[in-house]
């Protein structure tokens, strides 16, 4: 399922959706940020708490799919422009990590 499709389906907020169709293969969850960079796969929702703007870096150089902030959290000033023009998209949850993961899995 894409990125934009799951925000609509799920009801996600979308801060930036400059790659809306590219699809999600699986879900990666974590904070840690050197940890995600190692561990999180292509083409995977990352999901985090973390909402500073090194969560766009992470997030290219591991080339997830999208991030997904959980928890109500919102992106700190300047994150979704920077998301935006690094080409990432990044959505919001209101739900738990564990909630916001189970909602992915039953669309994927």
């Amino acid at each position: 399922m894409t990125v934009k499709d799951v925000a609509d389906k799920l009801g996600f907020t979308a801060h930036t959706l400059p790659d809306g169709e590219r699809e999600i293969t699986g879900v990666y969850i974590g904070d840690l940020l050197s940890w995600v960079m190692g561990r999180a796969g292509a083409d995977e929702a990352w999901i985090t708490i973390m909402s500073n703007r090194n969560i766009v870096a992470v997030a290219t150089l591991a080339d997830t799919a999208c991030i997904l902030l959980a928890e109500g959290v919102v992106p700190d000033e300047g994150v979704a422009q920077l998301a935006q023009d690094k080409g990432i998209n990044l959505l919001t949850s209101p739900y738990s990590a564990y909630d916001t993961a189970l909602r992915l899995r039953d669309c994927l």
